[in-house]
């Protein structure tokens, strides 16, 4: 649309380009394992890699080394997330700024984020550690050089849990900031079995709940709506589930007259997963898309009480 042109803009990923763009890494990067996730290194067989030394996709396979997305808990893309755990990193120390898992939702304004000059991720749930699904950091920042000099004999181990041994075994970890995961993904410790008394509403003990919502609580979306969704976090991390349709019942993007030509391509797509009506109850994710849609037809203000008009 018009509106967002200079905006947004979507780039293709290439490894051996962003890689020989690391300073730290440019020299050495290709003696080393790409897939390395806390120590467990993936090998990836010669005849699957290109002249360019980029992975040869073969969607059709169920092979974990061909993978292309998840497309459910069984047939979980592992590569690419482990490739994410590095890119991550990439990006932040060659460009500077934030980096956000795909499963995040935004559900404030982060002007203060934005604006804040130092690194920061946030805490492994209940454990001292970083998860890496939000990520800041500065441009070409001593900490980014560190971080990629020691990752680099580690051969280029960037979970979070081993970033975490970095920074702790070099008495770093003032440099990137560990924020509490309640202002991220107020759910994870619930979901573990802890802070059960008083807990963040609304109340799950599995990340499933956020697509399907536990009968006993299954009043509570339409209730308390939007507001009412872990109120004052900045973003909600659902943790994959990537499979899973916000929406069962219009499994496309319901966002009026204006953009009908995506809605129709959707509409078309052989794959989509359609229920033949809504359920009794709306489930939270289904409750948070038609919010936010409602909000793009111009039917209804954000949480801030401004209107989008076009």
């Amino acid at each position: 649309h018009p509106r967002f042109n200079g905006v947004i803009f979507f780039k293709l990923w290439n490894t051996t380009e962003q890689l020989d763009g690391v300073p730290e890494l440019k020299n050495e990067w290709r003696k080393r394992d790409l897939f390395n996730s806390g120590g467990n290194i993936f090998v990836v067989p010669q005849q699957d890699i290109d002249e360019g030394g980029e992975t040869i996709s073969k969607p059709d396979s169920d092979n974990l080394l061909h993978r292309a997305g998840s497309k459910s808990s069984s047939t979980y893309d592992r590569m690419s997330v482990i490739l994410s755990d590095m890119a991550r990193f990439v990006l932040c120390h060659r460009f500077g700024g934030t980096y956000l898992d795909a499963d995040t939702i935004f559900l404030r304004d982060w002007e203060e984020l934005w604006g804040w000059k130092g690194a920061f991720a946030y805490r492994w749930s209940r454990l001292p550690r970083y998860n890496t699904a939000v990520l800041h950091m500065n441009k070409h920042s001593a900490l980014g050089t560190f971080l990629f000099r020691t990752a680099l004999k580690n051969d280029l181990d960037f979970h979070p849990m081993t970033i975490s041994r970095y920074t702790q075994d070099a008495h770093l970890e003032e440099l990137l900031l560990r924020l509490p995961d309640a202002l991220f993904d107020s759910a994870w410790l619930n979901t573990e079995s802890f802070q059960r008394d008083r807990p963040p509403q609304p109340y799950f003990t599995d990340f499933a709940h956020f697509f399907e919502t536990p009968k006993v609580n299954s009043a509570a979306p339409q209730a308390m709506g939007v507001e009412g969704f872990f109120k004052g976090a900045y973003s909600y991390h659902f943790h994959n589930f990537w499979w899973k349709p916000f929406d069962p019942h219009r499994n496309w993007p319901d966002l009026g007259e204006r953009f009908i030509a995506g809605e129709r391509q959707a509409r078309n797509t052989s794959d989509m997963l359609i229920e033949p009506s809504d359920r009794e109850d709306l489930d939270w994710a289904t409750v948070l898309k038609r919010t936010f849609e409602a909000y793009i037809r111009g039917e209804r203000p954000n949480m801030y009480g401004e209107w989008l008009q076009w």
